[in-house]
């Protein structure tokens, strides 16, 4: 068989598992649409400017550094969860059930946060916390259905679908969000009052959007046999040990791990802290804030469709390597930028190239991926992805406190995240990894 072709995925007894139909890749894209709201509304403009501003706004020194603690805690905790839970829900077949379960844990301490107003800290950072940790367990489970679903050839495009109906989702959100503010405002309602009632909103556009997908996807893959006296977590760390003795194997699956763990990190950095470093260096209000994320997100939704078909074409690697490019300009364009026109530009570079690192990330793993094991593998992704989210948002609140808030300096941190990735992702092969994957699943 040639080496660009992969066998169609089987569950642990190697039975052959049928690839989806339309209604159910339209599902499976679907929960992208759903869960971006989160994302776009919580941690990266209305909470997390509300969190810094009203909520630890007696704290103007030290609220961005609890902000970074609150996220980096929570992708702490999944960065050792995910694989574990990914290895239990493929050895169970039980990656639905463990999505329902997420979802539903971010809905609800989404919707909790309506609640927290000024002083109210360690409520607030909590409830952030748990949801991030929810929201992260449910992004790597739902990542783990695309090997099963569509075939390799397949896997960039529909990643690209995937996050770029994300960003419409997260668009909507944000859109539903502002035109409350915006109505709230006109009657004289501030906005410490108007803020806690759209986490309501964000939680039930959630919870109606994401519906679809526990309807329509189906969990593919069957139960390993073994002895089931065995406890999930003794069969969950047992199957990651086995993983880890297998790295020289996957070297380029890991070799890509720690590519993305560094890039990624810029990336993170850039999604939770940047409606910060537009309000308190560039001098945005809520308003033009929010407009600015919407039209980021249009951005981003473009770069990651153009993206997941260019990436079928030409390779996963050169096209990463081309949003990395994109993002080291718009990093530096941010350093240099003096007015606020000047973030209008560079938030559009930004959304090309957030759209597109992060769908390509996403489906260069799941080439690596075995037929049988992505819950796994694609826990691994997600560990790096959590190691990212504390690294970036952390340096760069630790050197923004160390400094005494200038934004700039912190800013640095985030374009060497961005050039040291580009330079490790040249020592990794996509043809040699996607073969190894493929005589894993013979």
């Amino acid at each position: 068989m040639n080496n660009n072709q992969k066998q169609p995925p089987a569950d642990q007894n190697n039975h052959a598992i049928d690839y989806a139909g339309r209604r159910e890749l339209l599902a499976w894209a679907l929960f992208d649409f759903a869960n971006s709201g989160y994302t776009t509304v919580v941690l990266t403009t209305i909470f997390s400017t509300y969190f810094v501003g009203v909520v630890a706004g007696d704290l103007p020194g030290s609220a961005t550094l609890l902000w970074s603690l609150s996220v980096g805690i929570a992708n702490f905790v999944v960065m050792f969860s995910g694989p574990v839970i990914g290895a239990i829900a493929d050895d169970r077949a039980s990656k639905k059930r463990f999505l329902l379960i997420s979802t539903l844990g971010c809905i609800l301490s989404t919707a909790l946060l309506a609640l927290v107003g000024p002083g109210d800290i360690l409520p607030a950072m909590l409830l952030v916390t748990v949801s991030a940790i929810m929201f992260s367990s449910g992004e790597n489970l739902i990542a783990a259905f695309l090997p099963e679903i569509v075939p390799e050839r397949n896997m960039g495009r529909m990643s690209g679908y995937g996050w770029s109906l994300g960003y419409f989702g997260g668009l909507l959100t944000l859109g539903i969000c502002l035109a409350y503010i915006t109505w709230a405002k006109q009657r004289g309602i501030s906005e410490a009052q108007s803020v806690p009632v759209t986490m309501l909103i964000t939680a039930g556009i959630f919870a109606l959007t994401a519906a679809p997908t526990f309807l329509w996807l189906r969990e593919r893959a069957a139960p390993a046999v073994h002895d089931r006296s065995r406890s999930v977590l003794a069969v969950g760390f047992r199957r990651l040990a086995h993983t880890f003795k297998e790295a020289a194997r996957f070297r380029d699956l890991f070799r890509f791990l720690i590519t993305l763990g560094v890039y990624q990190s810029g990336v993170s950095t850039v999604v939770v802290l940047a409606a910060i470093y537009a309000q308190e260096v560039m001098g945005f209000d809520t308003q033009a804030l929010i407009i600015l994320i919407m039209v980021v997100n249009v951005t981003a939704a473009v770069g990651a469709f153009i993206c997941g078909h260019l990436q079928d074409r030409i390779g996963s690697v050169p096209t990463l390597a081309i949003t990395l490019l994109v993002w080291i300009a718009a990093v530096v364009a941010a350093l240099l930028a003096r007015q606020p026109a000047h973030m209008w530009i560079i938030g559009n570079m930004i959304g090309l190239a957030m759209g597109a690192s992060q769908a390509v990330g996403r489906a260069l793993v799941s080439k690596f991926s075995p037929s049988g094991r992505s819950g796994e593998f694609l826990g691994l992704w997600g560990v790096m992805n959590r190691l990212s989210a504390i690294a970036g948002p952390l340096s760069y609140g630790l050197i923004n406190y160390w400094s005494g808030g200038d934004h700039r300096l912190s800013l640095v941190s985030t374009l060497l995240f961005f050039i040291a990735g580009l330079l490790l992702l040249a020592r990794v092969n996509e043809q040699r990894g996607k073969a190894a994957a493929l005589d894993a699943s013979r």
